[in-house]
């Protein structure tokens, strides 16, 4: 019985990890939907006043972006701003012959009377974090607004954000992302859905009750103390924006989360690119958990509370590793179940903890709610999505899973990119993208294993026990199983 009993303990701990997490979304959604009955009266510069606009420093951190870059300073080049109060940083760490057209692109702009400055290192120590440090040294702005490649901010974007800063409290200024190829695939719906989440239900949540957001790396503004004061840009995780997110909410700066204001972006197109991109999130997410939890839980500055959410969402990829240790010990725990009568009220008591998908549920529907619309079609729609996404976020559990193990253990990678595609519709192809992985990951073949292992598990549903079978985790089963095959066949095909 030692095995199973140590079966039971772990899988219990991640069911309420699972379940913890899921109240502590059913409080931002509480927090949410409060702050929408609230008028924001924060104080904001008056444009109309030359003396009140300030310098800002736009920063461009690229690094080889071949099929966005024109697109990228065309774009920013429409910036309604006046042009003595506003630079622009291209932080360009290509190798590739991108570094002789951006170049290029950069002296015609400034020949139009931009300030724009092509920005180069002699290497890429530090990656991201590196370049916007050293551009920092050298920037005019008081403010520093950061764009990734793929991002479209619109002509009045400063104008909405900078005056917010009249108040001094305030450090960074973070904006909405949109997704311009939203609909291109089931992969891109997806995503969205997932970041749709977090950009309303979390960021509002927990920003409206001055609880700890994050800079999501792009698409935000930042004051330069801000920076300076939380101790600079730092290269250690994966996810500078979180770890300085953090530094600078711990020394009391306040952050302004502006869900009214939308910054479209490209989603992933190819599977290979979504993988590199929530490895590099999930990691980085576990390595600020290493590096944050004591300066939270230690801290004089905050409240409970806001320590309890703080520390919740530093544990926002470790959820993927509860998710993956209750989806592999499920079937264990099915024979278990059916093998040991007298765990019968154990197995009752741990039925109420179904209640976790049900709060997701509710969650995440007044964000999809928000974004599509309410009524009888839109609600069946959203059934139909929300268990899609869950069973593909189930696929990604091992992938990411392994990002945090790697993450929690200390263990240091490379800053890999997310190739981009400036592809929007079906008749646009990513698959000349010289960017793109060539190698299958060895990952693939353990999911295409977990396929079967959970197909495994709706078969002993029918057989299992003498009561004629059990049927209790068979919808379980049949995400897991619809999850894992989906990222194993896509994956293939994609040619990760």
């Amino acid at each position: 019985m030692f095995l199973e009993y140590t079966i039971i303990v772990i899988y219990t701990i991640a069911i309420v990890l699972i379940f913890m997490y899921a109240l502590a979304q059913l409080n931002l959604l509480f927090n949410y939907l409060s702050s929408k009955k609230k008028k924001d009266n924060s104080e904001q510069f008056d444009f109309s006043n030359p003396n009140e606009i300030p310098v800002v420093t736009i920063q461009l951190p690229v690094f080889n972006e071949m099929y966005v870059m024109d697109r990228l300073l065309e774009n920013i080049a429409k910036i309604d701003y006046p042009k003595d109060k506003l630079e622009i940083q291209v932080l360009d760490d290509s190798t590739d012959e991108t570094v002789k057209t951006t170049f290029a692109h950069v002296k015609k702009l400034a020949a139009q009377g931009l300030d724009i400055k092509h920005i180069r290192r002699t290497d890429r120590s530090g990656f991201k974090a590196g370049a916007l440090k050293e551009g920092l040294e050298i920037a005019k702005g008081e403010f520093i607004a950061i764009f990734d490649a793929d991002f479209l901010p619109k002509p009045n974007w400063l104008k909405r954000t900078v005056p917010y800063f009249k108040n001094k409290k305030v450090g960074v200024v973070q904006t909405r992302w949109g997704h311009i190829n939203r609909n291109y695939s089931l992969l891109t719906k997806i995503q969205a859905f997932a970041l749709d989440a977090h950009f309303t239900l979390e960021q509002v949540g927990r920003n409206s009750k001055g609880h700890f957001i994050n800079f999501n790396g792009t698409a935000g503004i930042w004051r330069k103390a801000c920076i300076i004061d939380a101790g600079n840009w730092e290269g250690d995780t994966l996810t500078e924006d979180l770890d300085l997110s953090y530094r600078a909410q711990l020394k009391n700066w306040e952050f302004k989360y502006l869900e009214d204001v939308e910054t479209p972006a490209e989603l992933p197109v190819v599977i290979s690119a979504a993988r590199s991109q929530q490895f590099r999130w999930n990691k980085g997410g576990a390595e600020n958990f290493r590096k944050m939890l004591k300066r939270v839980v230690t801290s004089k500055n905050i409240s409970t509370k806001t320590k309890i959410h703080g520390l919740l969402h530093l544990l926002n990829s470790t959820m993927f590793l509860s998710i993956f240790t209750v989806a592999i010990l499920s079937i264990p725990m099915l024979y278990i179940k059916n093998e040991y009568a007298h765990l019968r009220n154990y197995f009752y008591i741990m039925s109420f903890f179904v209640t976790s998908t049900l709060i997701f549920f509710v969650c995440y529907w007044f964000m999809y709610r928000n974004i599509y619309g309410s009524g009888f079609k839109k609600f069946f729609s959203y059934i139909g999505m929300f268990f899609t996404f869950f069973s593909i976020a189930m696929g990604f559990s091992l992938h990411n899973s392994i990002a945090v193990l790697e993450g929690l253990a200390g263990k240091r990678s490379e800053f890999v990119r997310t190739p981009k595609f400036n592809i929007s519709t079906l008749k646009d192809s990513w698959k000349g993208n010289k960017y793109l992985r060539k190698k299958i990951s060895p990952h693939v073949i353990i999911e295409g294993a977990l396929m079967l292992y959970f197909a495994f598990g709706m078969y002993l549903a029918f057989v299992i026990g003498d009561q004629g079978g059990d049927f209790g985790l068979f919808p379980f089963h049949l995400m897991l199983c619809i999850g894992f095959g989906y990222v194993f066949f896509k994956s293939l095909t994609s040619k990760v």
